[in-house]
């Protein structure tokens, strides 16, 4: 099932500086070689109720191993309103084969309406606004409720991903930050998807090893940085999610 906001969270928000102390407690009991599966586990078994999984329906690995340990997990996809057909398509999917929630994360203003107040193209001339916009403010108020967010974000993505811990305390949002999937590469990615059969996006076949809005969003050449199909031309790398 889809909606258009995320759930309310069945238990009350611990503060800033419990969940501090709680990313680091988890980051000394897993130790640096935990598994995906560990990891998963710590965070469902330590945010009963105040968890989230954040997906950007590139590949559905994250949500099913946590779906795992905790069934039914609110999946945040961030609708952006620019997606391509296909990863509205994986959405879909996701949503019909894995035990989990998803939560349709929207921008304030359509793409309509970020036309009329910003100019048409946004993305184009300033894509950091465009990306602060359509995910980084949708994001934030999402994430109020709750304790811990879970990330694909992988240290094989590229130079400003290399150091991702498996669990740190995220200062931007003000919640645990979960990342899993850290130490894994793509192929071992697609390796567990079709291993597990996990729903994954039909680009990742067709030149695009990181999906993002299909406007700032181009196919890569074999073997070089997975990410240099995002924002071409600009020098920007991040959407600002994982700054």
């Amino acid at each position: 099932m889809t909606t258009a906001t995320p759930a309310t969270p069945t238990a009350a928000r611990r503060s800033a500086d419990e969940l501090r102390a709680l990313a680091a407690e988890g980051a000394r009991e897993l130790g640096p070689d935990a598994t995906a599966s560990q990891v998963a586990a710590w965070a469902a078994r330590t945010f009963p109720g105040t968890l989230a999984v954040a997906c950007s329906m590139q590949d559905a690995v994250l949500p099913a191993i946590v779906a795992d340990h905790a069934p039914g997990v609110d999946v945040l996809f961030l609708d952006t309103g620019y997606h391509f057909a296909e990863t509205y398509g994986a959405r879909d999917q996701v949503a019909h084969e894995l035990d989990v929630r998803i939560v349709d994360v929207r921008p304030r203003l359509s793409v309509a309406e970020q036309d009329a107040e910003y100019g048409p193209r946004l993305h184009d001339r300033d894509p950091a606004a465009c990306c602060r916009m359509r995910k980084v403010e949708p994001l934030r108020a999402a994430l109020g409720g709750y304790e811990a967010w879970v990330t694909g974000v992988r240290r094989d993505e590229g130079p400003t991903r290399a150091d991702t811990p498996l669990v740190t305390f995220d200062e931007q949002f003000g919640l645990v930050k979960v990342n899993p999937l850290a130490a894994w590469t793509f192929d071992e990615v697609m390796e567990y998807a079709a291993d597990h059969r996990v729903p994954v996006n039909l680009l990742l076949s067709d030149g695009y090893p990181s999906i993002g809005c299909e406007p700032c969003t181009q196919r890569v050449e074999a073997g070089a940085d997975p990410r240099s199909g995002r924002w071409s031309g600009f020098a920007k790398t991040e959407c600002g999610l994982h700054q």
